[in-house]
């Protein structure tokens, strides 16, 4: 699910579904998208699944979502190529809208309207699922107003949601096999280090993730040694949590980047802790897809991780942005104890 976007309101069915990638961070297929509304007309939290044979068996936890994001009133669209202009398949779609209503009524939220499209692009063609006469095409998604938000944000927009999962796509296991030994060793030999003075063994990680991360952002990459000291780093919880705070911070676009990169480099277990960081960072500035994907592999791998659950647990109900950021708070503070200067906090515009 996506947090809310309060600059953009509805204004006609067209210019909604055109926000949808903008919103999602990629142009969906196959699927069912529920938009909450807000008392104003202005988009809320957002989610979508895939058009499957067990959807409306899942329903109810679509619509549990929806209400606990405070939603009101919802829009549901139905994008499917195949079936849209199809009266048969219309049935079926007209079908899954009416148990969603049910669904949603049970938690006293009401759908507003549903709509099914064949594609979501310039010149996408809509029409209402009940048949009710009303039908349109979809302006381009690309002059949406959130898209123009998104751009500013630095959010990247895919075309298919493969492509972003690509973002945090473990390379091949036996290509990362060898930095499983590197890091062990590393381990063993940061104990001494560890137990002489543990505050300056943070002080020289946080700053080494600092320095490692603007190296990353010119696109290089890291030495195996380097990624070795950054996966055991990544298991001091002191250090860990100092490096959330880089998610707020000046320097935020080259910590992401750093993120990503070792979620797609480290094996398990060291992978976990650098999609939560990498989910945090997203989040933060408003991305809510990068930020559930992070979240999903992160619990899939450990589903007890406590960050995790936190940051999936507030991106399901809807939590703003601006509200997790207040977080990374803990991080200037536990810096200021170990003596490390972080980059400064940077401006947010509203959209992120």
């Amino acid at each position: 699910m996506t947090p809310q976007h309060p600059e953009f309101r509805l204004t006609r069915p067209g210019s909604l579904i055109a926000a949808l990638p903008a919103v999602l961070g990629f142009i969906p297929e196959k699927s069912l998208v529920v938009v909450s509304l807000e008392e104003d007309g202005r988009i809320g939290a957002v989610m979508r699944a895939d058009l499957s044979a067990d959807l409306e068996s899942n329903l109810g936890r679509l619509a549990e979502i929806a209400a606990s994001s405070g939603a009101q009133t919802v829009v549901a669209v139905i994008v499917d190529a195949d079936g849209a202009l199809c009266p048969m398949c219309n049935d079926s779609h007209r079908q899954l809208c009416e148990t969603l209503a049910a669904e949603l009524a049970e938690h006293h939220v009401g759908l507003y309207a549903g709509h099914v499209v064949d594609r979501v692009e310039a010149g996408g063609h809509w029409q209402c699922v009940d048949g009710c006469g009303s039908a349109g095409t979809i302006e381009d998604p690309t002059a949406s107003p959130l898209a123009a938000a998104a751009v500013l944000d630095g959010r990247r927009l895919y075309a298919r949601r493969a492509d972003l999962h690509a973002v945090i796509e473990s390379v091949d296991p036996a290509s990362t096999a060898p930095l499983v030994k590197a890091i062990q060793e590393r381990a063993v030999t940061r104990d001494a280090d560890w137990q002489t003075d543990p505050d300056d063994r943070g002080r020289r990680d946080v700053q080494h993730a600092i320095a490692v991360a603007a190296r990353v952002l010119d696109g290089a990459r890291p030495a195996d040694t380097d990624i070795a000291e950054l996966a055991c780093s990544l298991t001091d919880v002191a250090v860990r949590d100092t490096l959330y705070a880089l998610a707020v911070g000046s320097e935020a676009a080259a910590a992401e980047a750093l993120w990503a990169l070792l979620a797609r480099t480290l094996p398990e277990p060291w992978r976990v802790e650098a999609l939560v960081l990498l989910a945090f960072s997203a989040y933060a500035r408003g991305d809510g897809p990068l930020a559930g994907i992070s979240l999903e592999a992160a619990l899939r791998s450990d589903p007890e991780h406590r960050m995790a659950g936190m940051l999936d647990t507030a991106l399901q109900s809807g939590m703003r942005p601006e509200q997790i950021r207040e977080l990374a708070g803990t991080g200037y503070r536990l810096a200021k104890r170990l003596g490390v200067r972080l980059p400064p906090r940077r401006a947010f515009g509203r959209a992120g």
